[in-house]
């Protein structure tokens, strides 16, 4: 199940609309640094089509892949996590399209929303554990 598909199931149709009203459609062309490791993270995206790749810097080694992403997948889960800085790099492999979320503007819908905190948390964690066992 695609991290969209658990986020949005997750949820009531009214809490469903409260967070995609914090969404906005982006485009990255391929090739794009989307974002870089330790640079303030202020927001998140679910892929909706394209890759990314994660990676981060190793010494003596430079710049190495950690992942690569597909649609479904979350994008970014510093950006709801303190201390809120990128923990690695995210380039645009191909042309993505994804649903990009204001950090702070959902960390507050998450304060007055329980049901939308649950459902972003199991995302994240879902997510989180994907890549810690691949």
């Amino acid at each position: 199940m695609s991290t969209m598909t658990m986020l949005l199931s997750g949820l009531a149709p009214k809490a469903r609309d409260r967070l995609l009203r914090q969404s906005r459609p982006v485009r990255f062309p391929a090739g794009t640094r989307i974002f870089r490791e330790w640079q303030r993270a202020d927001r998140f995206w679910v892929i909706e089509s394209g890759r990314v790749d994660l990676d981060e810097h190793r010494p003596g080694q430079g710049s190495v892949l950690v992942e690569t992403l597909l649609p479904g997948d979350l994008l970014g889960c510093s950006g709801m996590t303190p201390p809120h800085h990128w923990r690695c790099g995210a380039s645009a492999i191909t042309e993505v399209h994804a649903l990009e979320f204001d950090g702070q503007a959902v960390t507050e819908l998450r304060t007055r929303d329980a049901s939308v905190d649950e459902a972003l948390s199991a995302a994240v964690a879902a997510a989180l554990t994907r890549r810690l066992l691949t």
